[in-house]
């Protein structure tokens, strides 16, 4: 064996290594919906059910997992929608006008990216108490996660709108466009690919927002389903299968989502707009 073919099947061994070592979390969360609460406290652990349970319709039913869904997507689609009609003009602008100003601009936004949700929640829900945002528990969380994921999509469509040559807007100026009728016209289109790679990251954010739900919203039938996972815990002993089983029903549709988008989100996030 040639010494390039030995470097590529040691890469190749590692990488599937680090990829196992990723996903071994996942396919434990699986195998431990389908154990038995004595099995899932078993020494040796087993990696395969001795007696597999089925109790994913059990959990459904029991928690009303319908009703959490509901709400987690009603969150994630107000969230992005928010986001992309804000963000997406922002994003051109940094990518467009280039000065220290605009510089200053981008580092702020990204050190807004790097606030953590327990910190802000305080004077967030503080303000919302005093303008009268409480009395709209998902409408207030929605708001919130919007500010917090905003300078993530700026940072990411900037960096399309850079791909996208400044020479077709110019073009469309000369023929008589303006510049707002130029982004909506020419840029936009052109842009596609990364604006909508972006919005389904921050969707698939948004739907496992948790802490800002879990602080403002105290209603059940208004809680997301990463707050209704609580309901499993309880002072003195957890049900851990059903735990993971509803983990299981969560989890299972963002995975079915991002293998059927994920060449669209590896070649949007690489290569922009233009191919």
């Amino acid at each position: 064996m040639r010494g390039n073919d030995v470097k590529r099947y040691g890469l190749l061994a590692l990488a599937l290594l680090f990829v196992g070592i990723y996903l071994f979390p996942l396919y434990w969360m699986y195998v431990t919906a389908l154990k038995s609460n004595s099995e899932i406290f078993a020494i040796p652990p087993t990696f395969w059910p001795r007696d597999p349970q089925w109790i994913v319709m059990d959990v459904w039913q029991r928690m009303k997992m319908d009703v959490y869904l509901r709400n987690s997507l009603i969150i994630a689609f107000g969230v992005t929608v928010i986001v992309t009609m804000t963000g997406t003009g922002c994003a051109y602008v940094l990518a467009r006008i280039r000065n220290r100003w605009m510089d200053a601009v981008l580092f702020t936004v990204l050190m807004m990216q790097v606030l953590p949700s327990s910190l802000m929640i305080t004077p967030i829900f503080v303000v919302f108490n005093q303008v009268g945002l409480s009395e709209y528990p998902r409408l207030s969380v929605i708001l919130a996660q919007a500010a917090k994921v905003l300078p993530l999509y700026i940072v990411l469509c900037r960096a399309t709108f850079l791909q996208v040559p400044k020479e077709l807007e110019e073009a469309a100026r000369v023929d008589g466009n303006s510049r707002v009728g130029a982004f909506l016209t020419i840029i936009v289109p052109l842009a596609r690919n990364g604006i909508l790679v972006t919005s389904v990251l921050i969707f698939l954010q948004s739907f496992g927002e948790y802490v800002y739900s879990r602080s403002l919203i105290t209603q059940r039938a208004l809680q997301p389903a990463t707050v209704g996972l609580q309901s499993f815990m309880g002072p003195n002993s957890s049900d851990w299968a059903g735990v993971m089983t509803y983990s299981a029903i969560y989890v299972t549709p963002i995975l079915i989502v991002f293998v059927l988008l994920q060449r669209q989100i590896v070649s949007g996030l690489t290569s922009g707009a233009l191919k």
